[in-house]
């Protein structure tokens, strides 16, 4: 009898533990919450390959100039190359609505604002430090900026602008325009404190925004699976109920098929997204960073096997593009190129007394 009694208050804890509340009082976690479907290669044609290739090889291209610009002395102050990372940008922000979906980086900027359409010689011109920059040469590689592209930066703080990035979302949503913020971080800002007061906040109020971490590998010199307990960093969003996708960041369609998956959950009023993009850099962290802590070889395996241009390249072949058709384009993206760099030590610096212009904004 006694055995029996003991059974049933036994069977009557489970069930409680199961359909109420914590002694803490927090509800039962929901499960099976939805999640997008997984992404499909883009399956762009021959003109819409082409414009991705053209724009990858824009990127490249200049982020070699400015390489050898930052040697020349032309360019003072830190300088972040965006080379092997081309993917990224072009594939998601190819996805994009200019004038109405938002941008915000970090420091390795120069790609981002090329792939958002903005003109190279003002890039170049900023990168110089000069008056014609597209922040008036007072940014320099790190900060540019631009409202009229809604491009909001640029940011020298490691991490700073996933909270900006989540008041732009939260902008979007609180005007009803129907934007989207893209923020970008890095592998190494993935450990940063506020990038997860950011998650909380963004799954809470269901903010439009993509998160995209653009892994490539290293941070500043420390591998991802040295400096991260969890280095599959699309996990990371697991204890805030937002989706996450793991993405091929050298693909360039793979890429722009994720950002069509992302931006129909979050044009869809799900929710915040979380991206990462595994992708390389080929070069050091910034300039002056010989990274050593690599060899010659890991990089020169990756050139070799997952190169964007180069995989774009191949594809094009496959389409019946002839190589010299290629060449030409590498010949007038050379050109572009060379005139932004003209026109950048052409310009000149900005006045002395730019340096107390473009502090406050007064409203009325």
């Amino acid at each position: 009898m006694a055995k029996a009694a003991s059974q049933k208050r036994a069977d009557s804890k489970t069930a409680d533990s199961k359909s109420s509340p914590s002694k803490t009082g927090a509800p039962p976690p929901t499960p099976n919450r939805e999640r997008p479907p997984e992404p499909k290669r883009w399956e762009a044609g021959k003109d819409e390959l082409l414009q991705y290739y053209r724009q990858m090889l824009l990127i490249r291209r200049f982020e070699e100039r400015a390489g050898q610009l930052y040697g020349l002395g032309l360019i003072g102050g830190f300088c972040h190359l965006y080379i092997g990372q081309e993917a990224v940008a072009v594939g998601l922000q190819s996805a994009m609505e200019p004038g109405k979906d938002s941008v915000i980086t970090g420091y390795r900027d120069h790609g981002h604002m090329l792939a958002y359409g903005i003109d190279p010689k003002l890039i170049m011109a900023e990168l110089t430090g000069r008056a014609a920059g597209i922040s008036k040469g007072k940014g320099g590689s790190m900060h540019m900026f631009s409202v009229d592209h809604k491009f909001y930066g640029g940011h020298g703080i490691v991490g700073a602008q996933v909270s900006l990035g989540t008041g732009l979302g939260f902008g979007h949503k609180y005007r009803g325009d129907g934007g989207v913020c893209l923020a970008y971080f890095g592998d190494g800002a993935s450990n940063q404190g506020q990038v997860y007061e950011s998650f909380n906040m963004a799954e809470l109020w269901k903010l439009p925004i993509i998160y995209v971490i653009e892994n490539n590998q290293y941070a500043m010199g420390t591998s991802v699976n040295r400096s991260s307990a969890e280095d599959q960093l699309y996990r990371r969003r697991e204890s805030f109920r937002i989706p996450g996708l793991q993405i091929d960041g050298m693909d360039v369609l793979a890429v722009r098929g994720a950002a069509e998956t992302a931006l129909e959950w979050v044009r869809g009023g799900k929710g915040p997204i979380l991206l990462e993009l595994k992708t390389y850099r080929y070069r050091g962290h910034s300039m002056s960073d010989p990274a050593k802590y690599r060899s010659r070889e890991e990089v020169q395996a990756v050139r070799e096997k997952s190169d964007p241009i180069e995989q774009a390249k191949r594809e094009l072949e496959a389409m019946g593009v002839k190589e010299e058709d290629l060449k030409a384009i590498d010949k007038e993206i050379r050109e572009i190129v060379v005139e932004a760099a003209d026109f950048a030590e052409q310009s000149p610096e900005p006045e002395p007394g730019e340096l107390y212009t473009d502090i406050l904004v007064e409203t009325y």
